[in-house]
């Protein structure tokens, strides 16, 4: 059995929550694609090329008039500038696999970066091909959910309204996910700590940049104890 195929067999186990996940978001966003008169071509391709998630669910009101490329530029930055402090915590990490750390950043989401922060690389098995195999395998899926719920809207009289919620639910369902598997617990509280009080503050339009720069600044500040303790993906 060769390195790889080892490797995308063993990985496949612990992408089946990712699997089930984006099957239902991805034809989520397939379905809000299509309804505004684009080709299920357009939609696959989107996935294949942008595989942002949240980020292309915002991109679908991208396709309007009166939207600047300014406003797509900073709009598309605040919404996934999390990835960049997702990057920072395994640049360790992704310097030692090779080129295909090109892959892994851009392959970097938040299901992703969940199961390669938590997942523990089976005994004989290239920690680099194993983790390469998870990011293709999320990819892979992501890309199938859009072409599902693209080709089906195209074909069958499916109503949107209500549909963009799906992502809020994955990732309140991630974030129990590793409160659950957590021994130490302190990042997800300074998160939600910070979080909440950054909405208070800023407001809902205005909170993410400045709770992701103040998160990722007491990660820093505390990242020896946290590391010590395991709190920080390695």
């Amino acid at each position: 059995m060769s390195e790889y195929k080892q490797a995308f067999k063993k990985a496949f186990p612990y992408t089946i929550p990712v699997l089930t996940g984006y099957l239902f978001i991805g034809i989520a966003f397939g379905v809000m694609y299509a309804e505004k008169g684009y080709s299920f071509l357009w939609a696959i391709l989107m996935s294949v090329m942008v595989y942002a998630g949240s980020g292309q669910y915002l991109a679908v009101n991208f396709f309007v008039p009166g939207i600047s490329f300014i406003q797509v530029i900073f709009l598309t930055f605040m919404v996934n500038v999390r990835h960049v402090f997702y990057g920072i915590s395994l640049l360790e990490r992704f310097n030692k696999i090779g080129k295909k750390r090109w892959y892994m950043i851009f392959a970097l989401t938040d299901e992703s970066y969940s199961l390669l922060c938590t997942t523990k690389v089976p005994k004989g098995v290239n920690e680099a091909k194993f983790l390469f195999a998870i990011s293709v395998l999320d990819h892979l899926y992501w890309i199938l959910g859009s072409a599902i719920g693209a080709i089906a809207k195209t074909l069958l009289p499916i109503s949107s309204e209500g549909i963009e919620f799906a992502m809020t639910a994955l990732f309140v369902v991630i974030f129990i996910e590793q409160w659950m598997e957590s021994k130490n617990r302190i990042p997800e509280l300074i998160g939600v700590v910070v979080a909440v009080s950054s909405l208070l503050v800023f407001g809902a339009n205005n909170f993410v940049l400045p709770a992701m720069l103040v998160i990722v600044s007491l990660l820093f500040v505390g990242r020896k104890q946290l590391d010590k303790e395991g709190a920080v993906c390695r």
